[in-house]
């Protein structure tokens, strides 16, 4: 079997990830968003990586004139964060990728339903660890996807520990990430963003090259514990059908 066919065989979506950071790095919070001509709805903190990608694709509240590249949209958000960060976005496909192609959240093929699912964690209540971005990162990005992309309201879940939505604990995130691979059908577009703490936990199945799993942190991380990438694998990448698009 050629690896192509192991790849689509593992993850029979087509799915395009861009990471804050390397695993070995931490990402880290922007002190106010307005430096990178982005909007500040619940305040002026936000993500280094959110804020970036939207400089780059929805600056002053606005589309790029010319369709950027996949290239061309990891070059700028590198670019916008040299010098003042030590993040370095890291972009994957789960197919091999001519990253001279259009970015597209929603590829011409995709003509179904639009979904989105963004969970943003400050960590609201907790005595250390508490971050001030992760609301703002949220309601940016469903501003962008609603404007630029057309995505609807009705098709966008939205998990956050602001007293009006869900919280974005253990059990909560897992059943939004089980439940948006169930609704989504071939030809839909999905989009999932996470705005929060990363971490990383002793690898204990063998399959980590650094012996390391890294982990999202749920609200309730210190009685549930984190959310491991192998679990993020089986139930969300793994598991989302052929024919959907899937950007994370």
């Amino acid at each position: 079997m050629s690896f192509l066919s192991q790849a689509e065989e593992a993850i029979p979506a087509e799915v395009h990830m861009i990471s804050g950071c390397m695993d070995s790095q931490t990402s880290a919070d922007v002190s106010n968003v307005d430096s990178f001509s982005l909007p500040d709805p619940a305040g002026k903190a936000g993500g280094a990586l959110t804020s970036s990608l939207l400089k780059v694709l929805y600056a002053d509240q606005q589309k790029p004139d010319a369709d950027l590249s996949f290239q061309e949209v990891l070059a700028g958000v590198r670019s916008s964060l040299d010098g003042d960060y030590t993040q370095i976005p890291q972009l994957s496909s789960s197919r091999p990728l001519d990253v001279e192609s259009p970015f597209e959240i929603v590829p011409p093929h995709a003509t179904g339903t639009k979904r989105a699912l963004l969970i943003g964690i400050n960590y609201v209540g907790h005595s250390s660890g508490v971050l001030s971005g992760c609301h703002n990162d949220v309601l940016n990005m469903v501003e962008y996807l609603k404007d630029v992309h057309g995505f609807e309201d009705e098709n966008i879940t939205i998990l956050m520990d602001d007293g009006n939505h869900t919280l974005p604990n253990y059990a909560e995130i897992m059943a939004a990430y089980r439940n948006l691979v169930e609704e989504s059908q071939p030809g839909d577009a999905v989009f999932c963003h996470y705005s929060g703490h990363g971490g990383k936990l002793v690898d204990d199945d063998g399959d980590e090259a650094d012996g390391y799993d890294e982990t999202l942190v749920p609200l309730d991380y210190q009685t549930n514990g984190q959310i491991r990438d192998d679990d993020l694998f089986t139930i969300l990448v793994g598991a989302m059908k052929k024919g959907v698009t899937l950007t994370w």
